[in-house]
């Protein structure tokens, strides 16, 4: 096995692949203490804030109906007016509500709901990250091959000159030793002609 210049990588969990899965639950919890600190303030008594936090709710899921029926409508308007519709009910509920019993069973609601929602996106992310780390594992092999292959080759050119080198210097050994031999007929060489080079010396150079 040869060593190639892009070596594989073998992704392991972090810290950060972690971090988007309290998001849910930070989002929901949030918004049920900034109702209440918002109720303790006042709002409990207030009309007007009930009547607004209501339209908002009920426009933001009219919103959101209206883009998912349209015929070029998009899904992430519809989840996004989807989610401050549920987003505003809930503050609302939370921040009107007598007790705590109703705007704790809400936000029990509302965070698995979003966790339901938050797995979806969260399957087709690590379908993406496994598909890619499959491109990537092939196109190393792919690249770890044809490394392999070139250098084969070239061993083999390399071995071919060197065969051809040697071959030579003999030959011209040789000629050098007969020519010192007595009755040497330059002549006759001539006529008979000298050994061909290896077929492999065309193919090397």
């Amino acid at each position: 096995m040869y060593p190639t210049n892009e070596p594989t990588t073998r992704r392991t969990p972090a810290l950060t692949d972690l971090a988007p899965k309290t998001v849910p639950a930070l989002a929901t919890s949030t918004i049920l203490v900034l109702a209440r600190v918002w109720s303790a303030n006042g709002a409990h008594h207030s009309t007007g804030d009930a009547a607004l936090m209501t339209t908002l709710a009920i426009g933001a899921a009219v919103a959101g109906s209206l883009s998912a029926n349209a015929a070029n409508g998009d899904s992430t308007t519809s989840t996004i007016a989807f989610t401050a519709s549920g987003t505003l009910a809930l503050a609302g509920v939370a921040a009107y509500a007598t007790g705590l019993a109703l705007p704790l069973l809400l936000w029990s609601v509302a965070t698995t709901l979003a966790y339901v929602l938050s797995a979806k996106h969260w399957r087709t992310d690590r379908r993406e990250t496994v598909a890619f780390e499959r491109a990537t594992v092939v196109r190393h092999e792919d690249h770890r091959h044809t490394e392999t292959v070139e250098i084969i080759r070239a061993r083999a050119q390399v071995e071919v000159a060197q065969q051809v080198g040697v071959y030579a210097v003999a030959l011209e050994q040789a000629l050098a030793a007969r020519a010192i031999l007595p009755g040497f007929s330059p002549a006759a060489i001539s006529a008979t002609g000298l050994p061909a080079l290896p077929a492999a010396s065309a193919d090397g150079a």
